[in-house]
């Protein structure tokens, strides 16, 4: 399925293990071990929510929903998220993957100097701003050096 629909190729297998490519320069391998024997996977605790893969833009997503419809999977229709846009389709196995586009982009509600300093939220997650704010660990805000460069490591 990631070979004819997503449009990886096959770069390597051996014992069990197959390393997939794609032709973006970030983010297109993707390893697989082979393992039989497993129940179908289901969501809770410990469990991966879906895969993220990236279409540079509205045309390479639309062609890459289309490979996948003709390949027999249901594809979700195109989800504004504000700052990339998704659609989402499920696997053979079950597992939720996601196409998003690399724009708008995250600094479309703030600058790219500003990134990362305050919590961006999509405009549908607003009103939800005082429950997720307090699911967050607390980071400082104005870290030291030395906070920087222990954090790097």
């Amino acid at each position: 399925m990631l070979v004819s629909g997503v449009g990886l190729r096959v770069q390597a297998e051996e014992e069990g293990r197959l390393r997939l490519a794609g032709d973006a320069p970030v983010g297109s391998i993707v390893d697989l071990r082979q393992i039989g024997g497993f129940w179908r996977g289901a969501g809770g605790v410990g469990t991966v929510h879906h895969v993220a893969f990236r279409a540079q833009d509205d045309s390479a997503q639309e062609r890459l929903g289309r490979r996948l419809t003709d390949a027999g999977l249901r594809v979700t229709p195109v989800q504004d998220r504000q700052y990339f846009r998704s659609i989402y389709f499920r696997e053979p196995g079950g597992v939720l993957f996601e196409i998003a586009t690399d724009g708008p982009g995250f600094a479309t509600d703030e600058t790219a100097a500003d990134l990362g300093r305050r919590l961006a939220l999509p405009s549908w997650l607003e009103p939800d701003r005082a429950v997720i704010e307090a699911g967050l660990a607390a980071f400082p805000s104005d870290p030291t050096e030395s906070e920087v460069a222990n954090a790097a490591r």
